[in-house]
């Protein structure tokens, strides 16, 4: 067994990925900036190391990598890491002091499929600052892989779990769509309700990275995308949900201009951010290399995340 540092640790992953690691009887630090509980109870959190530290201060000081480095991991998991320099700097802190980095990336290195299901052979089209630094950082990392540093990439698509609002069948994340149809009020989506969306339970994006630690062998110097076996295109998304919250399905659709007209301009623009991408991935690569089995659906996942919504008042 070995010790741990899980940068985010706290976060949506963590809350999954900390206590597997602790089950499976690794020494678990968690680094984070101390403002948030795990999403779900757990009695491992009680055998975990947490270390709390401010990310953006550390770095601008130029000390965030020797912190980490000093805390004597010999596995470390990145989930919190935007800009290339950051990675960098916290890798030149490892680099010949861990056995292996896996780093957090994102399906949107992508941009637009020009297939689909994507593989991980396929080229970035990355664009946005998020996707462009995001591949920007998978490229860099892959490429120290190939020199020797022991890295990993995990590229989570969408991703669910209850405690927070899941990217709804309007591509964005207003929680009102939901409430829309839970009453079997008439949604509008944008075109033809033909664009996809990829979501990914968080507890599903632990088992790939608990995985990838479990077959170093296999994961470094590789990327895997993190989603679900199938991703949802928005109009087949509204319809089940419609069915789920016992209703048939009320949908119209609109030419995106004239959609976009009629919602709040950040659900607009998060609408536009997910649908101009459409992802669509395949698994196959992590299935085979590291025996990854997706335990939720992108449904299931999303029900259980609206479960939560409405347990918790959160749904009108």
């Amino acid at each position: 067994m070995a010790r741990v540092v899980v940068i985010g640790g706290s976060g949506h992953v963590g809350t999954y990925l900390v206590p597997m690691l602790v089950a499976a009887g690794h020494e678990v630090v968690n680094v984070s900036r101390g403002r948030a509980a795990p999403y779900q109870p757990n009695d491992a959190w009680a055998r975990v190391e947490t270390v709390v530290a401010d990310r953006e201060a550390a770095e601008a000081r130029g000390e965030f990598g020797t912190l980490i480095a000093g805390l004597g991991g010999e596995i470390v998991v990145d989930m919190i890491s935007f800009t290339p320099e950051s990675t960098q700097q916290l890798v030149e802190a490892l680099r010949g002091r861990i056995g292996h980095f896996l780093s957090c990336g994102t399906i949107w290195v992508y941009g637009h499929n020009a297939a689909v299901p994507a593989t991980e052979d396929d080229p970035h089209n990355a664009f946005g600052a998020y996707g462009v630094n995001k591949a920007a950082i998978e490229s860099w990392l892959l490429g120290e892989a190939a020199a020797g540093f022991p890295a990993t990439v995990f590229r989570p698509g969408h991703i669910v779990g209850p405690g927070w609002a899941p990217l709804n069948p309007a591509g964005h994340f207003n929680v009102e769509v939901f409430g829309r149809m839970r009453r079997g009020e008439e949604l509008m989506l944008p075109n033809f309700g033909l664009e996809t969306v990829h979501h990914v339970h968080a507890e599903d994006v632990a088992q790939l990275v608990f995985r990838a630690i479990g077959h170093r062998d296999k994961a470094s110097g590789q990327a895997f995308n993190t989603v679900s076996a199938q991703a949802l295109n928005l109009r087949g998304y509204a319809e089940a949900m419609f069915r789920w919250f016992g209703h048939e399905p009320r949908i119209a659709y609109l030419p995106f201009e004239q959609w976009q007209a009629l919602q709040a301009p950040e659900d607009a623009t998060a609408t536009w951010e997910h649908i101009v991408r459409s992802p669509a991935h395949s698994i196959e690569k992590a299935r085979n290399l590291l025996g990854f089995q997706p335990k939720w659906s992108s449904l299931a996942a999303v029900q259980q995340s609206v479960g939560w919504l409405i347990d918790n008042d959160r749904l009108g």
